[in-house]
C-alpha cells in the first residue's frame, strides 16, 4: 500500500452509511462520521484522514462536494462514493461529480450486492472496489475486506457504479412482478431482459459490457430484485397493490433512487436514442399513464427478435 490507512471519515450516517462505518469499526480502523445534521464541521472530520466515504442520497451529493471543495483538502486523500443514482441536472454519476470537483485525488466507486441488514447481522456479502487508480482502489479494498465482507477490484469505475445505479429501476419492475404475482418464469425473464439493456445503456456512458456480468452489475441486480429489503423492489410490489407512490414512500426507510434514476435514463435514452424498454415502462407506471398490467402488456406485445440481436460488449 502507499501509506498506513487508520483513519476514515464516513459522509451519511443513514442505514448505508452506518453499516460501512461499522464494518471499518469492527475491522479497527477509526471511524469519523458526519452528516448536515451534524454538530461537528465538516473541516473537522475530514482534517489529517486517510479516506472519506460518502454514503449520502444522490441529491446530497452535489451539495457535499460544494462544502468539501471549500476546505483545504490533500491531494493524497481517497474518495470513496458509495452512492447509487444519477444527478437530475447533468447527468453525471457521482464519481463523475467527484472526480471533477477533485481532479487531482483519486476516486473509488465502492458497488455491489449489499443489503444494509444482512450486512449488520454479519451474513456473507461481496462487493467491487473500482478505480482507475488501482493502487486506491486495492487501499479500499484492504481496509473493508472482512471474514464476511470479500472484497474486489476493477479498473472500471463507471461501469461498477452504473450496474449499481441502473439496477434499482430493474428492482421496481421486479417488485411489481412479484406483488401481481405473475410467477417465476416471468420474473426470470424480466431479469435476464433487463441485463442487456443496463449493458447497452452503460457502454454508450463509456462502460465496459463484461462488467455488468460481475458483482456490481448481475450480482446487486439479482439481489436487489430479489429482496423484499430493497427499497426500490418495495416502491414497485407497493404499486402493484394498488398504492399510490406517495403513500409507498410515505413508509419506506430512506431514499428509493430507482424512481430519480428512471426519469434520468428516459432523459439520457431520448437524447442518445438508446432503446430503454423496460425502463420505459417503469417510467410510465411511476408517472400514473398506466398500471402495472399495461405495462407488462407493452413489454409482452414488443416486436419479435433473435435473443441476442441488442446486446453491446
Amino acid at each position: 500500500m502507499s501509506f498506513q490507512l487508520s483513519k476514515v471519515t464516513i459522509l451519511g450516517t443513514g442505514v448505508w452509511g452506518s453499516t460501512l462505518a461499522n464494518i471499518l469499526k469492527n475491522n479497527g480502523h477509526k471511524v469519523l462520521t458526519w452528516s448536515r445534521s451534524s454538530e461537528k464541521t465538516l473541516e473537522s472530520v475530514v482534517k489529517e484522514v486517510d479516506i472519506v466515504v460518502s454514503a449520502v442520497a444522490m441529491k446530497g451529493v452535489r451539495p457535499t462536494v460544494e462544502k468539501l471543495q471549500a476546505i483545504n483538502i490533500s491531494s493524497k486523500l481517497i474518495i470513496v462514493t458509495a452512492t447509487k443514482g444519477l444527478d437530475s441536472d447533468t447527468t453525471h454519476t457521482p464519481s463523475k461529480i467527484w472526480q471533477q470537483a477533485f481532479p487531482e485525488n483519486p476516486v473509488v466507486v465502492l458497488s455491489g450486492p449489499n443489503l444494509s441488514k444482512e450486512i449488520r447481522q454479519n451474513l456473507p456479502a461481496a462487493t467491487v472496489t473500482a478505480s482507475r487508480d488501482l493502487a486506491a482502489a486495492e487501499t479500499v479494498q484492504e481496509i473493508f475486506a472482512s471474514d464476511t465482507f470479500r472484497v474486489y477490484v476493477n479498473d472500471d469505475p463507471i461501469g461498477a457504479e452504473l450496474g449499481g445505479t441502473l439496477k434499482n429501476v430493474i428492482a421496481i419492475a421486479a417488485g411489481v412482478c412479484d406483488g401481481m404475482q405473475l410467477g417465476t418464469n416471468a420474473k426470470a425473464a424480466l431479469i435476464t431482459r433487463s441485463l442487456p439493456e443496463m449493458i447497452r445503456i452503460g457502454t454508450r456512458l463509456g462502460a465496459r459490457g463484461e462488467t455488468f456480468f460481475g458483482l456490481s452489475g448481475l450480482g446487486d441486480l439479482i439481489a436487489t430484485c430479489d429482496s423484499s429489503l430493497s427499497r426500490n423492489y418495495q416502491v414497485g410490489y407497493g404499486l402493484a397493490q394498488g398504492k399510490t407512490l406517495e403513500e409507498i414512500l410515505a413508509n419506506i426507510e430512506g431514499t428509493a433512487e430507482g424512481i430519480n434514476t428512471t426519469e434520468v435514463l428516459v432523459k439520457i435514452a431520448n437524447e442518445r436514442a438508446i432503446a430503454i424498454p423496460i425502463v420505459r415502462q417503469v417510467y410510465r407506471l411511476l408517472k400514473g399513464k398506466i398500471t402495472p398490467e399495461e405495462a407488462i402488456q407493452a413489454l409482452m406485445a414488443r416486436e419479435l427478435k433473435p435473443e441476442f440481436c441488442d446486446l453491446e460488449l
